[in-house]
């Protein structure tokens, strides 16, 4: 092993990560190479308490869905409702079944009691209202936004009725076909009434920007912020229904990329409140443009993070995270010659590194990509460091 990539490593922790940048950032993205495993979690867990009892880091944001998330933030910001409700109904992708996640969510909760408003953790959901086997109705947030509205302008000023909304958007199963996924012609999303939705989930977002010096003395920032979350479920929803009823070949780029866009937006809304922590799958954050095969289809979009970038620059910062192994899943000891395997013949069972030392330390060596059994776990690839600006190394990875 060469000293100097030893050299280029430190432990993991808030302060060796921030001294990774030259400035802190407002979001601070770690990825995950993989769902499902509390090991990961509990590492992320560990840092963002060391970012707010160290560095001033209020929010959370987690790969999962944003206006369930509500729940979520409501509980730990203010105590409403129970434990075992939120960890059941806040969080999307099942990912309310995991220990590492009720922890996190615990421990902000008591974190929070008895702090001021100002001084309280925050949480957030970054995804869109989606799942692997189907999008969600566009009603919570359509009708959620629209009620808002109702309640503080003027009634003439709204382009509907909820009624109107009510039997637009008919029954909710309508929308949540899991056939839809595979099957354009199983979708209403190009229906007329998904059409005439979508025009007035725009025109309500308009009047929401319109109308924002009065809504904000109104409901306070918190109110109006919510109600913005609101529209953007809601239209991208619209929009993500529209695409799935669509037959070119165009259309799951296009799915693809209005996904990456509803977490990008949900995450600029997060650096909005200042620094914060978000959390997803390493490749919702890389910098190059995402690649995949649809059968003999070529496939490309940009992440979350690219658009992020784009917007914020320095300001967002990503972390991706590695493994050596994780044998539960058939991934067993990766070759020396790979990222993994240099990084795994160290003594340290975690420890972090900059992209950017590390390849001055390799010297231009090249390296292999590794290879994964299990299709489940992504591994990083070598010709891609560049697209993250340090690396997050758990050398073994036990069974959840």
């Amino acid at each position: 092993m060469d000293i100097s990539v030893k050299d280029a490593t430190h432990a993991v922790d808030a302060a060796a990560v921030l001294r990774l940048f030259p400035a802190r950032p407002r979001l601070l993205a770690l990825g995950e190479p993989t769902h499902g495993e509390d090991a990961l979690l509990r590492l992320r867990n560990e840092l963002f308490r060391q970012l707010v009892e160290q560095e001033g880091y209020r929010t959370i944001g987690i790969e999962s869905d944003c206006v369930l998330g509500l729940a979520v933030d409501d509980y730990v910001t203010s105590g409403t409702g129970t434990l075992d409700e939120v960890m059941e109904r806040g969080f999307s992708h099942g990912w309310g079944a995991s220990a590492a996640n009720r922890e996190l969510v615990r421990w902000m909760r008591a974190y929070n009691d008895g702090r001021a408003p100002a001084e309280r953790l925050r949480f957030a959901g970054c995804d869109g209202p989606l799942e692997i086997t189907h999008a969600a109705s566009p009603r919570r947030p359509l009708t959620a936004l629209h009620g808002y509205l109702a309640a503080h302008v003027d009634a003439d000023l709204l382009p509907c009725t909820a009624d109107t909304l009510d039997g637009l958007l008919g029954a909710d199963d309508r929308w949540t076909d899991p056939a839809a996924t595979t099957d354009p012609s199983r979708s209403v999303g190009r229906s007329a009434e998904a059409r005439e939705l979508l025009l007035l989930a725009d025109d309500l977002v308009a009047l929401l920007d319109a109308e924002t010096p009065r809504l904000i003395a109104a409901s306070a920032r918190d109110g109006w912020d919510r109600a913005r979350l609101y529209g953007r479920a809601a239209t991208g929803l619209l929009r993500y229904h529209f695409w799935l009823a669509d037959t070119s070949p165009g259309r799951m780029t296009r799915l693809l990329g209005l996904r990456s866009s509803m977490i990008a937006a949900n995450l600029l809304a997060v650096a909005e409140r200042g620094p914060a922590l978000v959390h997803a799958h390493n490749l919702h954050f890389q910098r190059h443009r995402s690649t995949m095969r649809l059968g003999e289809l070529p496939v490309e979009w940009w992440s979350a993070g690219a658009i992020v970038r784009a917007h914020l620059g320095e300001e967002f910062a990503f972390l991706a995270t590695a493994l050596g192994t994780m044998r539960h899943q058939g991934v067993e000891t990766p070759p020396p010659d790979t990222v993994e395997g240099l990084l795994y013949a160290l003594p340290q069972e975690r420890c972090v590194v900059g992209t950017g030392r590390l390849a001055a330390a390799l010297g231009g060596a090249a390296l292999a990509a590794r290879t994964s059994p299990w299709f489940g776990y992504f591994p990083l690839d070598p010709e891609q460091l560049t697209g993250s600006d340090g690396i997050v190394f758990v050398k073994d990875v036990p069974r959840s």
